[in-house]
């Protein structure tokens, strides 16, 4: 089955860290996909760039606007995903309990839709 893993972290957080533990962060979150990759269970991955570069699209009545920023405003910011495809639920779990960011943030776990788009 698919899963979504989301991964909210304080973007506040991860500035004032000193820069050799972003990167050893970093380096151990590439390690930890590419272990996921070789065992056939991660199907995409990719962090995003800072929460100020996000554009949130809403239409209403007809009307498309456009405001700067995440949709919701929240203390913790969407840092990036893992599309994974493992067994069941627990093994999502598992998954995103050791995935590195989980230390600093939360990883949201979510089965995908099989058919469609959202």
């Amino acid at each position: 089955m698919k899963y979504l893993c989301l991964v909210y972290v304080e973007e506040q957080t991860l500035h004032a860290m000193p820069r050799h533990e972003r990167i050893a962060l970093s380096d151990e979150s590439m390690a930890y996909c590419g272990n996921l990759q070789k065992q056939g269970q991660l199907l995409a991955s990719s962090p995003l760039h800072p929460v100020e570069t996000a554009t949130t699209v809403r239409v209403r009545e007809g009307r498309t606007s456009t405001t700067d920023g995440p949709f919701a405003e929240t203390k913790e910011q969407l840092g990036g995903f893992l599309m994974i495809d493992v067994r069941d639920l627990n093994d999502a779990i598992r998954i995103a309990a050791h995935f590195p960011a989980a230390r600093y943030g939360s990883v949201e776990v979510r089965p995908m839709k099989e058919d469609g788009c959202a």
